[in-house]
């Protein structure tokens, strides 16, 4: 049996926001069996908590935020993340700002923050959301989905015309020793000639070599280059680890993306918790028999 997971210590950093350039100081505390991820804005008065669900989502454009009672928390994928990553079911952060820091632009400080306080379990059954039926978004050629599988694997493939980018396709069954080895410290990613633009609107404003991947006309800018060749994909794959988080379960399923970003992410959430049929809660992680069974029991009731 898996049991709900939490840190066992609080942790704490700071750092910039990418989009708002502010400095932030985030602590992120444990929290009880069945609380979920909640975030808490020490900075205001009142109702200050959010639970990150799906429906907590206020925004996707270049970053996930939530909404709460009159106030906003931007740029959490990366937490999302990582909390995704290391099995971890109930957690409290608190935030003094109203975007997430930056850190180096990938999940590797988050990671670092958990390994260093250790998790505790909570001794409760852990549950999943097990996919039962394919849920597919598209948009054009772009392209979200999940699908039954045994355990929890993603695939995520990117096409850019850039020549350090091109076509790239990566593929994880994710574990929380393969998050932490191969995609924790991958980092987002953003065009030179694109930056302008980006601040006019608000954005962006800490962004810079040592929070992000920047790319010139046709090479990456950063002295060290890439940590590695399919960066750019594995840090798609992380944002959509963190995206998918926001179903309020760790996924039982495959989950594929190609082209996607926070927006078509959101809309598969939303699209997989509408179907009551495409998904279960399950306590703790069933076994490959009861997987197929239930998915024979699905094809039977489709045809």
């Amino acid at each position: 049996m898996d049991y709900q997971q939490t840190i066992a210590a609080a942790v704490h950093c700071s750092g910039i926001g990418l989009h708002t350039g502010s400095k932030i100081t985030l602590t992120i505390r444990p929290a009880p069996p069945d609380s979920g991820i909640v975030f808490f804005r020490t900075d205001l008065v009142g109702k200050r908590k959010v639970r990150a669900t799906a429906k907590s989502v206020g925004g996707t454009n270049f970053a996930t935020s939530l909404i709460g009672d009159g106030f906003v928390i931007s740029t959490i994928e990366h937490l999302m993340a990582a909390l995704h990553g290391h099995g971890i079911d109930n957690a409290l952060v608190e935030v003094d700002g109203d975007e997430l820091p930056i850190m180096d632009g990938s999940a590797a400080a988050f990671s670092y923050l958990f390994n260093s306080a250790g998790l505790k379990s909570h001794q409760v059954p852990k549950r999943y959301m097990q996919i039962l039926k394919p849920v597919v978004i598209t948009e054009g050629d772009k392209r979200a989905a999940l699908y039954p599988a045994d355990g929890f694997a993603l695939t995520y493939e990117i096409s850019y015309t850039h020549p350090a980018i091109q076509n790239q396709r990566f593929d994880i069954v994710v574990t929380p020793q393969s998050f932490q080895s191969e995609l924790a410290n991958a980092r987002t990613f953003g065009f030179l000639a694109e930056v302008n633009l980006m601040r006019e609107s608000g954005l962006a404003n800490g962004g810079g070599l040592e929070n992000a991947i920047v790319l010139g006309n046709y090479s990456v800018l950063n002295a060290g280059g890439l940590r590695h060749p399919d960066e750019f994909a594995r840090h798609k794959a992380l944002d959509m680890l963190g995206d998918l988080y926001m179903a309020g379960y760790p996924i039982l399923g495959r989950a594929h993306g190609f082209k996607s970003g926070h927006a078509m992410n959101h809309k598969l959430v939303m699209a997989l918790l509408e179907d009551k049929k495409a998904w279960r809660l399950v306590d703790g992680r069933p076994n490959r028999n009861a997987v197929a069974d239930e998915r024979q029991a699905v094809q039977v009731q489709a045809t």
